[in-house]
């Protein structure tokens, strides 16, 4: 599928270059790393259309990249838009960490390994973005391309060692500044084609050597001689011997004062843009610039572009958007320069025309950039505080954080809106510590009361992403009081989040996530249910992040039932309403990821498990983070071992679950280990101090504790009922007392049943299961399902394969037998079809297939699956 990327007029062909080109598409990656001017791009448009076999996306970067989730989107558009095969694919994660996340990697990679064809990926101007998550992500991409896909990079800067391993493994093609020299022939076409008449070999020579064949200067020296007409080519060539910088100075200014006054009025107009279109040229020059007489209105402005082009006059087309145009970025800077020089107001007046025209046409995001760089910061602000939910509900919030930070602090902060929507929007975009210190500097500075309660609300909110729950627990406490002594307060809108409506369900969730990272469940339960319940909590992020909080606090409580109800409602409603790439899904997620773990399942728990992970570390929510980090230990769900911790400081609730897992490894081990602190009140740690007396023979210091530690079974969370009675159990089988051990035992496989709750009884051990074992009676469904998940092999198979399935391929693979399609499991799993073709591909890579039939086939060979697969797969036979 060929592309349209069109070279210069007088650009020169370079086909050794292009066969190098060439070359590099076998591999992987092709760099080109060269300053600015050399040539890169043009040479990049001579190859693309000179292979029409290929299908190409470019793109090219600019400063609004820095948002990931800015280039994330336009990155998936690009792709989808070079052939229906990429359209798919998974959205990104609302503010990610600074790159596009392995999930998106992931679908990428799946997405290119589907497409039927050749694919180049062209990313221009690498050096334009400002930090290196995005880039290194591009080399992780760059490492698993297929076959079939390509990547060229070109950028000013050298990326270093992050490409080396391509040179070593994939005989690396580089293009860099002395390969794009122009030679001298080079150079007398150039100058001859702008010139408009041959130049002698001497001036060629000349202006080659002072240049050293760079294209830029070339280019302009070529220009100074047709303004110049009768210009001495030696003269000229005399002023290349400064530096890059004076030659663009020195040129430019030549050029330009040689060129007609329509020309040259059009090029300092047109410059204080980065990217034009004839409209838009109209709307800043009219129809000045040497556009006929007869041509009116946009196309005036489409004449001028075209013609620039045509007379290299530093103007090119956009690279894959057509009807769009840009200058050289050093020309276009040289162009600013010069018109700040001549009148200090005029690129001021120029940007607010071009804001006029971007707000005309609905795009007020452009246009508060540049009303931002033109500091027209009331009317930046009044476009910025207009915002609407849009911005938290396509996780855009980095972006209003960044335009915000960009107006003076000291103007910012004489609207109290600005700086509570700055505090907020720095909250929304993971910038937690930032956010609450502008939002508490605010509340000393004498913040109304309107927007006090904003800030109360949303300091409160932090809690997600900030260790010490108490505190934000106390700001919640605040706000509700607040709400409750004047209900109809007065509150700025802020992206239309600041009504008190919203407030009190934000203030309620976030006192309840307070309470769950506390451990206190059954206060929290009460808050996150008034929040379900409340107007607010009809919001659909907002009753996603409820209902998911209330899934995953039901999940360890052991309430299986209702905590899959919650999830599965949560999860529905973000499918419904276009959140599940949105980090609100995430408790959702690890809600469900609890059940199956709770259930002795947890492998049909790995993909939801890693789904929920991926949402709250992608926007920093670090509290959930732990908890989540701190549940995958229980049963090392797909190796947590090797997963690197979340930042900052566990809340209390995930250290007292990481403190279980600690004890009970040491208990299962027989390794000594410091004493388990003694405790208050019936828990999970009060579980493993009284089995570990028990596993040690301490028979009457474990019942002693037991009676102290008593607890109302009639009352209590059903995980708490059934670790104390599996306890009551253990103890009365150490001290012979056969009757009371069954009873206990009986009465923890009745709660156990009612919620699926297995878990708890392969925690307590094998002297626990030999209980379970050897109680009298006929076994029934729950009884033998516990026994069989302590027989089942967590090896299973997997010793046979060079690299074992992980717990998410593992649930995947049960799901193979089965007639569903890919998209009929993203919907079961409420994850993405592209998450599940990745899945799928490594489980086929692993097993050392091709196709499903096979790869159930292969698994029951295995062990991996059950005789009874083939069956239902007749296939595979």
């Amino acid at each position: 599928m060929p592309d349209s990327h069109p070279a210069p007029p007088h650009a020169v062909d370079r086909p050794a270059l292009r066969r190098r080109l060439d070359v590099g598409a076998r591999s992987p990656l092709t760099l080109l790393i060269a300053p600015a001017g050399s040539g890169k791009t043009v040479l990049l448009a001579q190859w693309v259309h000179s292979r029409p076999d290929l299908s190409v996306a470019w793109y090219h970067f600019t400063a609004a990249d820095a948002d990931p989730a800015h280039f994330a989107q336009r990155f998936v558009a690009g792709l989808g838009a070079r052939h229906p095969a990429l359209a798919d694919l998974a959205a990104p994660l609302g503010e990610a960490r600074g790159g596009l996340g392995v999930g998106l990697i992931d679908s990428l990679i799946v997405a290119l390994t589907e497409y039927d064809g050749e694919i180049v990926l062209v990313f221009d101007d690498l050096h334009l973005l400002p930090g290196r998550e995005i880039a290194d992500d591009l080399w992780r991409l760059a490492e698993r391309l297929p076959p079939h896909a390509h990547m060229i990079v070109s950028s000013r800067v050298d990326p270093g060692h992050r490409w080396s391993a391509h040179r070593l493994t994939h005989a690396l093609v580089e293009i860099r500044q002395a390969d794009l020299a122009l030679d001298d022939a080079e150079t007398a076409r150039v100058l001859g084609a702008i010139a408009g008449e041959a130049v002698s070999a001497e001036a060629v020579r000349a202006i080659r050597a002072r240049t050293e064949g760079w294209a830029a200067g070339i280019q302009l020296a070529g220009l100074s001689l047709r303004f110049r007409g009768g210009a001495d080519p030696d003269a000229l060539a005399d002023a290349f011997a400064e530096s890059d910088r004076l030659v663009v100075d020195y040129l430019s200014e030549e050029v330009l004062a040689a060129l007609p006054d329509d020309r040259r009025r059009a090029l300092l107009c047109l410059s204080v843009v980065d990217e034009l279109t004839g409209p838009l040229a109209t709307a800043l020059c009219g129809n000045a610039g040497g556009a006929d007489d007869d041509v009116e209105g946009s196309g005036a402005g489409e004449e001028l572009l075209r013609s620039l082009v045509r007379e290299s006059l530093f103007v090119a087309p956009v690279e894959g958007s057509p009807g769009s145009y840009r200058f050289h970025h050093l020309i276009r800077d040289v162009l600013r320069y010069r018109l700040r020089a001549e009148d200090p107001r005029a690129e001021g007046i120029l940007l607010g025309r071009a804001a006029d025209w971007f707000i005309a046409e609905g795009d007020s995001t452009t246009a508060i950039d540049l009303l931002l760089r033109a500091r027209s910061w009331d009317r930046a602000l009044a476009l910025i505080l207009g915002r609407g939910r849009e911005v938290y509900e396509r996780g855009h919030a980095a972006t209003l954080a960044r335009w915000l930070a960009a107006v003076p602090a000291d103007v910012r902060r004489r609207s109290a809106h600005a700086e509570a929507l700055y505090a907020v929007s720095l909250g929304m975009s993971s910038n937690a510590a930032e956010a609450e210190a502008v939002a508490r500097s605010l509340l000393l500075d004498g913040a109304d009361a309107g927007v006090e309660l904003v800030l109360r609300a949303y300091i409160a909110a932090a809690v997600q992403f900030r260790p010490h729950p108490e505190l934000y627990l106390g700001e919640a406490r605040r706000a509700l009081e607040m709400l409750d002594e004047q209900p109809d307060r007065v509150t700025p809108p802020l992206m239309g989040l600041g009504h008190p409506t919203l407030l009190r369900t934000l203030a309620l969730v976030a006192g309840g996530r307070a309470l769950f990272f506390l451990g206190r469940f059954g206060e929290a339960r009460t808050w996150l249910r008034r929040a379900a319940a409340s107007p607010g909590g009809q919001y659909p992020p907002y009753r996603v992040h409820t209902l998911g909080s209330l899934a995953l606090l039901e999940a360890i409580a052991g309430n299986l039932r209702l905590a899959e109800d919650l999830a599965d409602e949560a999860l529905s409603l973000a499918a419904d309403t276009d959140l599940l790439a949105h980090p609100a899904p995430a408790d959702a997620y690890l809600g469900r990821a609890v059940v199956a773990v709770q259930r002795g399942e947890p492998e049909q728990g790995a993909l939801v498990w890693e789904e929920g992970m991926r949402r709250a570390e992608a926007n920093r929510r670090n509290s959930l983070a732990w908890v989540g980090y701190a549940v995958g230990r229980l049963v090392d769900l797909d190796s947590t071992v090797d997963r690197v911790a979340p930042e900052g400081v566990p809340v209390p609730l995930a250290r007292t679950i990481m403190d279980v897992v600690r004890y009970r490894l040491a208990r299962e081990a027989g390794e000594p280990f410091a004493a388990i602190p003694r405790q208050a009140r019936w828990s999970s740690l009060a579980f493993e101090e009284v089995a570990a007396l028990l596993a040690r023979g301490h028979v009457s210091a474990a019942r002693a504790r037991l009676d102290d530690l008593a607890i109302d079974t009639g009352t209590a969370e059903p995980t708490a009922v059934v670790e104390y009675e599996l306890c009551r159990a253990w103890a009365a089988a150490e001290a012979g007392r056969v009757a009371p051990a069954q009873e206990h035992l009986r009465a923890a496989l009745a709660i156990g049943e009612r919620e699926g709750l297995v878990h708890g009884f392969l925690r307590a051990g094998p002297a626990v299961v030999a209980l379970v074992a050897g109680l009298p009676g006929s076994p029934g469904p729950f009884r033998r399902r516990v026994l069989e998940r302590a027989r089942r092999s967590e090896t299973r198979g997997e010793g046979l394969l060079a690299e074992p399935l992980t717990s998410r391929e593992l649930e995947l693979l049960a799901y193979l037998p089965t007639r569903l399609t890919n998209v009929e499991l993203a919907q079961r799993c409420y994850v993405s079809v592209n998450t599940i073709k990745t899945h799928v591909s490594h489980i086929y890579r692993k097993l050392g297939v091709q196709g499903r039939s096979a790869a159930v086939a292969r698994a029951v060979e295995l062990g991996l699956l059950p005789e009874a697969a083939v069956e239902l797969h007749p296939a595979a036979r």
